[in-house]
């Protein structure tokens, strides 16, 4: 089958397909005497694999060692096992990190009535203030819990799973 076909069996577009291609983590397809790409049912189950990790927030490096499980299925799966508890203590922490980043965001919507400009908002001016307990009432709750006030739950979020 060619890419189209088996992004379109895999509910992705091909660009998605090309890229797990140069990631190492699908196959490389054998090319038809006019270059095109030719994938096989194995491709296919590959792809929905991997898709399904991706699903469920594994990272890519954690998919090659997942695929290499795969390869060879033999291997006790004692690191698979570990694996998918640290993704659980990933998952636990970022829902902790997102319930923080809510009661910031709370703090800071109950620092406006809404009876202002913009210019004597509270929200607006809590913004306008350096990311610090002593400034900011919506980091200083956090820094009360014992979170860092400067931790940057979404940059950080970003990077996780590279």
């Amino acid at each position: 089958m060619r890419i189209g076909e088996l992004a379109r069996h895999a509910h992705c577009d091909v660009e998605t397909v090309r890229f797990y291609e140069r990631e190492g983590l699908l196959d490389e397809p054998a090319r038809e005497t006019n270059g095109y790409r030719s994938y096989t049912a194995g491709h296919a189950a590959q792809l929905n694999f991997i898709r399904h990790c991706r699903s469920l927030g594994i990272g890519l490096s954690d998919i090659r060692m997942l695929r290499r499980y795969q390869a060879d299925p033999d291997q006790p799966c004692d690191e698979v096992n570990a694996l998918i508890d640290c993704q659980i203590a990933r998952i636990h922490q970022q829902i902790e990190t997102m319930r923080v980043l809510e009661q910031q965001l709370r703090t800071l919507r109950d620092s406006c009535n809404a009876r202002h400009s913009s210019a004597e908002c509270g929200i607006m001016k809590n913004l306008e203030q350096p990311v610090d307990e002593e400034n900011c009432s919506c980091h200083a709750d956090a820094a009360d819990a014992g979170h860092d006030a400067r931790h940057d739950p979404i940059a950080e979020d970003s990077h996780a799973h590279r």
